[in-house]
């Protein structure tokens, strides 16, 4: 039997993660009493084990005694009421990378207090999706799934069923609180015997045993003091718990270039005494040496002054902000076919298709897609090949549509995207040589296109065997791509050295070639062999490398995003008017990307529509 924990999710603590609180309310839920009407719980689980996908079978197994779910929480008893609004709220920490497979189930309780055993009480409904789901729409509507299934999104112009529904609006818990303010130095203490002082400021949070830490430091003013430093941002939580009343130490230093800084001065504040730097006057702060006030005495002033304004709190919109006010992810894949992969046919291929488990190609494409295809309403992705001479072509093809029979990159849904894949090997010709540049430039134009608001963000995956032919091309196409709403993902597969690629996943510096400088990083580069195996030689379950890798690939893309939505000075669309969220094409089928199964038995004059919450593949 699975049972509650306190802390809600399970996550290592050490990854950034984003707090979302989950409201829930139900409508027009079964009424099972004969006396009264039904008393709803709402029970929230998530998936801990197994694979993370929404069931394509019958619920067979009560959740609550299922081990692979493990109970997240549970709403307060609402008496008598059909449309409970639950009052009790779920905290959830939040993964962009990773797979977060979520049940709702309502319950007809037959007392106030519900324990572990939920055999006694009456079962009224169930909702399966992601959480990845739910963020994207900021309120999720869901038609209610009866005792063997999973429920499925209401649609336009859907009517209730017997089961009813639920609605969960997700919001992000915390914000990214930052106070900024300018600030200046006049009258600081002479510290350089040959000229002037250079000083610099550390800003310190004291702790409650008395220590401190620093938590900004701003850049050297050189030879001046009257220095004024550059706008100053630091965020609320770092510097002092967002308590207003909490000590901040403002420390100001001379840099000395050949020995130990010299300490100019001390002050001491507190965030609501920055603050009041906004409403007009400058805050002045004295800055306190105690060696030289021991030294002179009575006589002692200070060491110079610090005058803070333009003081304020700001709010960074978030990637959720960005993704609830409707944001989408726009994905094309490239995939490698040149003659390195060796042939298709050929067991030892990179391409080959085995009956019981999916190449590395297949599981880089689905690591990646689904995740992604979340946060892109319509379904449709790009997909192209490089490195090939197509059917009845003599000439290499740097680039091609993936989907040979309609000849256009669009594919429609996971599937669309691995039928192409499979079709496409059986019928062109692996050659060669590996060049990244043309599908980056193909991409890249189409980002171009994106670049007037915060509509769109496009991710390119590019999946290959080798050491690119074309890098200094490739280089220059990444430096001219860095200001555009893009981020790429190189996945490298087999047993290739690929030591030389790690220059394109720029890190620790921009990526640079010749005077030229990329405006920010946005590729990121793994291989995929360091997710196969345990690292004794035995290898994982593919759904086991799909969790890991796209958790390792796909890490950055938050932050990539939110970074070029600052630098383009983008603010999010408000939750209540987003950007339109575009439908899937008619010829989408969820069921082909096996999220969920089709009802059964439906109601009289009603056709449930199939579940839509996205699975792991």
């Amino acid at each position: 039997m699975n049972q509650p924990i306190a802390a809600i999710g399970i996550s290592d603590s050490t990854r950034p993660k984003t707090n979302v609180r989950l409201t829930i309310s139900a409508e027009h839920l079964m009424d099972t009493d004969v006396f009264s009407k039904s008393d709803p719980i709402c029970l929230v689980y998530e998936k801990t084990s197994g694979k993370k996908a929404t069931t394509t079978e019958p619920v067979q197994v009560p959740t609550w005694q299922d081990s692979q779910w493990t109970e997240r929480g549970r709403t307060e008893v609402v008496m008598n009421n059909l449309n409970p609004q639950f009052t009790k709220t779920f905290l959830l920490p939040y993964f962009f990378e990773e797979t977060q497979l979520l049940r709702f189930e309502i319950y007809d309780a037959d007392s106030p207090n519900v324990g572990q055993d939920l055999s006694p009480h009456d079962f009224l409904g169930r909702f399966e999706c992601v959480l990845a789901q739910i963020v994207s729409y900021s309120t999720l509507k869901a038609h209610l799934g009866k005792a063997e299934g999973i429920g499925a999104q209401w649609r336009n112009k859907d009517k209730n069923t017997r089961t009813g529904s639920i609605t969960i609006r997700a919001e992000e818990d915390e914000k990214c609180e930052k106070i900024q303010f300018d600030v200046c130095g006049e009258g600081l203490d002479k510290k350089d015997f040959f000229g002037k002082s250079d000083p610099y400021l550390n800003f310190k949070r004291k702790f409650d045993d008395g220590s401190a830490h620093l938590v900004h430091r701003t850049e050297v003013k050189q030879k001046t003091l009257d220095p004024r430093w550059a706008t100053v941002q630091i965020n609320t939580q770092t510097l002092c718990g967002k308590d207003g009343e909490r000590p901040i130490i403002i420390e100001c230093y001379d840099h000395d270039k050949w020995k130990k800084d010299d300490h100019i001065g001390t002050a001491h504040t507190t965030l609501n005494e920055l603050l009041r730097g906004g409403a007009g006057d400058p805050v002045e702060l004295l800055l306190t040496n105690e060696k030289k006030k021991a030294k002179k005495g009575d006589k002692y002033k200070c060491s110079g002054t610090l005058k803070i304004w333009n003081s304020k709190i700001i709010v960074e919109p978030t990637f959720l902000d960005f993704i609830s006010g409707g944001t989408q992810l726009e994905f094309a894949v490239a995939v490698d076919f040149t003659a390195s992969n060796g042939a298709p046919k050929n067991s030892s291929s990179l391409h080959y298709m085995s009956a019981d488990r999916p190449n590395q190609y297949e599981l880089a494409l689905r690591s990646v897609l689904s995740i992604c295809q979340h946060y892109n309403s319509s379904k449709t992705f790009e997909a192209f090949g490089f490195g090939a001479k197509l059917p009845n072509s003599v000439s290499v093809s740097a680039i091609f549509s993936l989907d040979l029979l309609r000849g256009t990159p669009e594919v429609v849904g996971i599937s669309g995207v691995m039928s192409a894949y499979r079709h496409a090997l059986q019928n062109v010709q692996l050659y060669g040589p590996t060049n990244f540049a043309p599908i980056i430039d193909t991409v890249a134009q189409k980002a171009q296109n994106m670049i007037h608001d915060s509509a769109r963000y496009q991710i390119l995956l590019i999946i290959t065997d080798g050491i690119i032919s074309d890098m200094h091309a490739t280089i220059r196409s990444i430096i001219n791509a860095s200001g555009l709403p893009l981020s790429i993902i190189i996945i490298g597969v087999g047993n290739e050295d690929f030591e030389k690629m790690h220059e394109l996943d720029s890190d620790d510096s921009l990526l640079q070639q010749d005077s030229r400088i990329a405006q920010r990083d946005i590729v990121q580069f793994v291989t995929i062999r360091e997710f196969l195996n345990n690292g004794r030689g035995v290898y994982l379950d593919p759904d086991v490398v799909q969790e890991n890798l796209a958790r390792e690939v796909l890490f950055e893309v938050p932050g990539q995003l939110t970074g070029y939505m600052k630098q383009r000075g983008f603010q999010p669309r408000p939750v209540e008017n987003p950007w339109t969220r575009n439908s899937p094409p008619p010829d989408y089928d969820p069921v082909l990307d096996g999220i969920g199964r089709r009802a059964q038995a439906p109601s009289p004059g009603f056709q449930m529509p199939v579940a839509s919450a996205p699975p792991m593949y």
